[in-house]
């Protein structure tokens, strides 16, 4: 399978990552952070620089992955100041994808209302009634810029949003009749916080042409304690589940990018060893 890596997790010193990912055979680089500035904040010149650095060195991107819509709440609506502003970061977002050939731009969702849907009762007393229907038209005008511009947009189950698994990421793609330019950016580990298990439910949400783009890495996670941890990879919650996804993504010919989130370090800050420690488990399941 295609296998690369969210850069910035390593360095955001871009020419220093690119010299890992040869270090250890990873093509496909995913776009984040470079330099101190977020994807969607470059300069054409700063642009230029990334893309020459990258087709030089053999490195395709395979997405441009900036946080779109993060923050929002169900407050904002279609074209207030905030909501203008990500639009216009995400009309910089694709101009960039078109320049260093990116197939995908990630966009995010606005910010979790817990209890979205309810029955005998918790639909009068404990739904955030009109949230769902509040995050549509935020979402819907990406989803129309990504038509208009031949763009494909991938909508990350995230942390603290409100597409947080794959359920309701295939629903918001099926709500905004969007799968000809949305597709779901499955991160199985960000999904855990709402105990959507990966294999088999999370993955069953997203057959069928919804799946874009898959973040790896491992965690576990404390609910009721409001505490994350990351953990090397094998050594969390989805330690038993990785190999059946693995497999089922071979059977299914999924022909889209694996990234390795390397979000992990062994206790002293240093991301790139905490990447090290996980890129061998990483290869011997996907690659």
């Amino acid at each position: 399978m295609k296998l690369g890596v969210i850069c910035d997790g390593i360095s955001r010193d871009l020419m220093h990552a690119v010299n890992v990912m040869d270090e250890f055979g990873l093509e496909y680089a995913e776009l984040q952070y470079v330099g101190e500035k977020e994807v969607g904040d470059h300069s054409p010149a700063e642009i230029s620089e990334i893309d020459r650095l990258l087709r030089d060195r053999g490195k395709p991107v395979s997405c441009l992955s900036r946080h779109v819509f993060a923050g929002l709440t169900t407050a904002n609506v279609p074209g207030d100041e905030e909501h203008t502003r990500h639009m216009d970061a995400l009309k910089r977002v694709i101009d960039m994808a078109h320049r260093v050939g990116s197939p995908l731009v990630r966009i995010m969702t606005n910010k979790k209302e817990q209890i979205l849907w309810g029955r005998n009762g918790a639909e009068k007393w404990n739904v955030a009634h009109g949230a769902w229907e509040k995050t549509l038209p935020l979402i819907a005008p990406a989803c129309d810029l990504a038509r208009d511009s031949g763009t494909v947009l991938v909508v990350e189950t995230g942390n603290g949003t409100m597409v947080n698994s794959n359920y309701t990421a295939r629903k918001l793609i099926d709500d905004l009749d969007a799968g000809d330019v949305l597709k779901v950016l499955w991160d199985p580990a960000n999904n855990c916080w709402c105990h959507e298990r990966a294999w088999p439910e999370g993955y069953e949400e997203v057959r069928g042409g919804y799946l874009g783009h898959v973040h790896v890495k491992d965690v576990q996670v404390d609910t009721p304690r409001a505490t994350l941890e990351v953990r090397r990879l094998g050594e969390g919650q989805l330690a038993d589940q990785f190999e059946p996804i693995a497999e089922a993504l071979r059977e299914d010919e999924y022909d889209g990018v694996i990234s390795l989130e390397s979000v992990y370090h062994p206790g002293n800050g240093d991301f790139e060893a905490g990447f090290r420690l996980c890129i061998d488990r990483f290869k011997s399941i996907f690659g």
